[in-house]
């Protein structure tokens, strides 16, 4: 238990208080940005890594008390999560996006909101959070909850601080992004600043993302040892 809340810990304090505060310029100016990120995804590497396999060894210790079960209601609820979840991530991995790391040059383009922008400005990390609260329907127990807790906490903070964090390193530039755009997807939409145009995404988009959550669903008990599908 103790090595799995440390690796959550880190895992997550690492992305909010070391990439998203004002800690990332003080580290960048004294060893360069270069250095920096590849420090950075060493120790995310390093930790995620960790965690991983300490959740494994949690499951299988005494303490591991569930507090809830998995049932037909909530497996079907999972599935239709991950569906959504994946149609976020896939997209928003391949969609020029100045949320994204070194992408912020993107807000020079005049077309830049359009497709899944136009959704919310987040879409990996709300994807990321939709995986997350899937897997916390389906995981009571304790090193369930400390895993895809963590993870849904880092994702929806993580949307803030990347806003806060652009902010302060594009000023205005990204303020008129922010104006024709939403963290929380669909706000844009239904306040009227924006309009959903699903062709924009791009179909192709949308059939990979499709193909690889079939192929999540069919390789998931050879991967991670747990069948998704009832």
């Amino acid at each position: 238990m103790a090595s799995l809340l440390a690796a959550a810990v880190f895992f997550v304090l690492l992305h909010l208080l070391v990439s998203g505060t004002r800690l990332r310029h003080a580290l960048t100016g004294t060893i360069g940005q270069g250095p920096y990120m590849g420090l950075f995804s060493l120790a995310s590497i390093a930790g995620l890594t960790w965690l991983g396999f300490a959740f494994a060894a949690a499951r299988t210790e005494p303490w591991n008390q569930a507090y809830w079960a998995v049932t037909p209601a909530t497996r079907v609820v999972q599935l239709a999560l991950m569906l959504l979840a994946i149609l976020l991530i896939v997209p928003g991995l391949t969609t020029p996006n100045p949320t994204s790391v070194r992408q912020e040059g993107a807000l020079e383009r005049p077309d830049l909101v359009k497709g899944m922008l136009r959704i919310t400005r987040h879409p990996f990390l709300w994807g990321v959070a939709l995986w997350a609260a899937g897997h916390l329907l389906v995981n009571g127990d304790r090193a369930g909850i400390v895993l895809f807790g963590a993870m849904l906490l880092l994702a929806l903070f993580g949307t803030t601080s990347i806003d806060a964090k652009r902010r302060r390193a594009l000023g205005a530039s990204w303020d008129g992004f922010v104006a024709q755009t939403s963290n929380v997807p669909f706000a844009a939409i239904a306040a009227g600043r924006q309009s959903l145009k699903l062709a924009e995404i791009g179909w192709w988009r949308i059939a990979l993302a499709v193909a690889i959550y079939a192929a999540l669903l069919v390789g998931h008990p050879y991967a991670f040892g747990v069948r998704a599908l009832p």
